[in-house]
């Protein structure tokens, strides 16, 4: 009686497909984690070039600065910002925004902290608007930088007269400067501890910790921020989860404040509306007017 050979080559066949699957799933998974790494920076900043017409309350003066920015090993960059004075001269702020759009996506936060009597000074980062070259995290800190100097420099405020705004990744900028300079006081609102800890929540499937080459390790450097800190976020962020708000809360340095905000990640501050400016107003007067007279609006 003849041996049924079939079986065998079945059972062959069955393992080969096995092991070439297997092998096809490891191929893909590699494929994507190189892609991933390869073009990270495409998923993390999402500058736009166009400059919207919004809508600009009457009186705010939109005074258009150009500044040569320059760091170790990275490209110069020709950046541009707005400054917008105010009459009442309470110190200045320095916004660094988020990773997306550009500074005329910023209106309501220039008129907002400008009605706060403060000096605004915002800047588009490196390929963002008006702005030239390719971002990345060290081209970011260098642009924050010389937005710091344009201040202290051509404009002659003192470091502790000037209030540093991060809002999202533009925290992770925020505290970078924050730890090189000697602000007056400090504000990060939603903002995450680490671009890595955001990876790792977001694709758990890959070793974002791993991949990721712009980290912006806010968490990392938080504690060594010497000047008041107030930390804004939401429980509703749907971005950057609020557990980070929490995180860098805890691991801050004393004098530091937490301010509990509502809506989402990019609403939260124009939706808690007056509350959000009491807020704010209520910590610059504890730790940045300090025994400065603030005329009134």
């Amino acid at each position: 009686m003849r041996q049924r050979k079939p079986e065998r080559f079945y059972s062959i066949s069955w393992q080969r497909l096995m092991i070439g699957s297997l092998i096809g799933v490891l191929g893909f998974y590699l494929i994507m984690c190189l892609a991933v790494s390869i073009f990270q920076r495409r998923l993390i900043y999402f500058p736009t070039q166009e400059m919207y017409p919004t809508h600009v309350r009457e009186g705010l003066e939109l005074q258009d600065v150009w500044l040569e920015s320059e760091g170790e090993n990275i490209p110069k960059a020709r950046i541009h910002g707005w400054y917008v004075p105010s009459d009442r001269d309470r110190g200045a702020l320095l916004i660094c925004h988020g990773n997306g759009g550009n500074i005329a996506d910023r209106i309501e936060t220039i008129e907002l902290f400008h009605g706060l009597g403060l000096n605004v000074f915002i800047i588009d980062y490196r390929g963002y608007g008006k702005s030239e070259g390719k971002p990345s995290e060290k081209g970011l800190y260098a642009d924050a930088l010389t937005a710091w100097n344009y201040l202290t420099g051509e404009r002659g405020f003192e470091p502790r007269r000037i209030v540093i705004l991060g809002r999202s990744l533009g925290g992770g900028v925020a505290s970078w400067l924050a730890t090189r300079v000697e602000p007056g006081t400090v504000i990060l609102e939603s903002t995450f501890t680490s671009l890595s800890d955001m990876g790792a929540d977001l694709y758990p499937y890959l070793p974002a910790r791993l991949l990721v080459r712009d980290r912006f390790a806010t968490i990392d450097r938080i504690a060594k921020i010497e000047a008041p800190l107030l930390i804004g976020h939401s429980p509703h962020d749907d971005t950057v989860p609020y557990k980070n708000g929490q995180a860098l809360f805890s691991a801050a340095a004393e004098p530091k404040e937490f301010l509990e905000m509502s809506g989402d990640h990019n609403s939260g501050f124009s939706e808690m509306g007056q509350a959000y400016i009491d807020g704010v107003d209520a910590f610059l007067r504890k730790h940045f007017d300090r025994e400065r007279p603030l005329a009134e609006p």
